[in-house]
């Protein structure tokens, strides 16, 4: 079947954002992991710069429509309270 021009277009759009959201997506992980190993050593500081730039990444995730805002809210929550725990 015949691929009509804005389906192709569509198609390659959708293929781009794709691989954005999955780069922001991957990065926000890594620094979320990152976070994690801060606070099983118990370093306050470094812990408390990384959630810093984990919500900055978190925020501008949701501006491009990345993660609902809720669901940042939710994740910046947990990082939060991970960074509490740390005595």
């Amino acid at each position: 079947m015949q691929i009509k021009d804005s389906q192709a277009k569509r198609h390659r759009q959708s293929l781009k954002r794709r691989t954005r959201n999955r780069m922001v997506k991957s990065r926000i992980k890594t620094v979320a992991k990152k976070i994690q190993e801060f606070v099983q050593e118990n370093k306050k500081e470094e812990s408390a710069a990384a959630i810093k730039e984990y919500e900055k990444m978190v925020d501008s995730a949701v501006s491009k429509g990345i993660f609902h805002k809720n669901s940042a809210a939710r994740k910046k929550s947990r990082a939060a309270r991970q960074l509490k725990k740390i005595k």
